[in-house]
């Protein structure tokens, strides 16, 4: 009941929503929040929804896994879903396999790690937004259950997502994809493990990604960006969230400015795969996401970079509610498709 509301207030004209949200347009930074969304986040405060950093990490995946069922609609059907299992450095790391095709065509294959600040989320947190990615991609599109913190704080993640790719590569023509086409996206924590693998593969010279795609991805826990100062509270993701967030991922202070932790601060980022960053103008991550864009594109690396002005942290996750979301996340698809074509 509560998805079909939310989908039936993102469909009325603007006037309307900003009526019901019962105030003016907000304007903050020179930007303007989607009527839709200021609409939203007003039902969220007058529901006296808790924030995240107020509950336990069990308390949050019950919630996220609770908001991911308002936010989805009827899914988009694939030509296989499969949950797989993939070897990792601690055990095995659960999988799950979206096909959209069955043409016997060798599609790209995108390794999707999900987000939810290292903490919280799973692969049905993030069905929707992966078979968005397969449908829109035209690719094979593996989504990988990292290990998550506090239980295993980092390295963990990282150690994770690294068998993860590696093992889609050497494994990528047997789940009907092409080995030489094999990229990694993720959002929010999911892009920030996307990026560092990136990285570290480049680095170390073995198979690297074709592609990355990082939506609002975070890039630097190090510090606090300018976009933490105009977007601490009231847009979803808080900065009490993101605080809670890292103490439970980061063991020690020296270990924010680890570049497998804060890949913005790595002291090189030439040669790394082609970039699409997606940002969004109301959100906390948005400066330190754009700055990473921008030193992938001092360094030589091809970069789409793509900011949703009007829109906060976590659209990809409404595609199935939110046209503006749905139109946003597509355009970034479509530039990592054209990427892998």
């Amino acid at each position: 009941m509560q998805g079909r509301l939310v989908g039936a207030l993102c469909a009325l004209p603007a006037p309307v929503q900003r009526l019901l949200a019962g105030g003016g347009p907000v304007r903050i930074d020179g930007l303007e929040l989607a009527a839709e969304y200021q609409l939203v986040l007003r039902l969220i405060t007058l529901s006296g929804h808790p924030g995240l950093h107020t509950m336990t990490p069990a308390q949050a995946r019950a919630e996220m896994q609770r908001s991911a069922r308002v936010f989805a609609r009827a899914p988009i059907q694939m030509a296989r879903v499969e949950n797989r299992v993939v070897p990792g450095p601690a055990g095995p790391i659960p999988a799950r396999l979206y096909a959209p095709f069955a043409d016997g065509k060798r599609r790209p294959l995108v390794v999707y790690y999900h987000g939810g600040g290292w903490v919280i989320g799973d692969l049905d947190s993030h069905d929707t937004a992966c078979r968005h990615l397969a449908r829109e991609a035209d690719a094979g599109v593996l989504a990988i259950d990292y290990r998550l913190a506090p239980e295993h704080r980092f390295p963990a993640a990282v150690d994770d997502a690294l068998a993860a790719f590696r093992w889609a590569v050497a494994n990528a023509a047997d789940l009907g994809c092409d080995p030489a086409r094999v990229a990694v996206a993720g959002d929010s924590a999911g892009g920030n493990l996307a990026a560092v693998v990136s990285q570290i593969t480049t680095r170390e010279g073995g198979p690297k990604p074709a592609a990355q795609f990082l939506a609002y991805p975070v890039t630097d826990v190090s510090t606090k960006h300018p976009s933490y100062r105009l977007f601490a509270d009231g847009f979803l993701l808080t900065e009490r969230d993101m605080d809670w967030f890292r103490s439970h991922y980061v063991p020690d202070e020296a270990a924010t400015r680890d570049p497998r932790v804060s890949p913005l601060l790595a002291p090189d980022l030439g040669g790394l795969p082609p970039a699409v960053v997606l940002t969004c103008g109301f959100d906390v991550l948005r400066d330190e996401g754009e700055a990473y864009a921008r030193r992938l594109e001092d360094a030589g690396v091809r970069v789409a970079l793509r900011r949703s002005a009007n829109l906060i942290h976590g659209f990809c996750n409404a595609v199935s509610v939110s046209p503006l979301s749905r139109d946003a996340t597509t355009e970034g698809v479509r530039l990592l498709r054209d990427l892998l074509r």
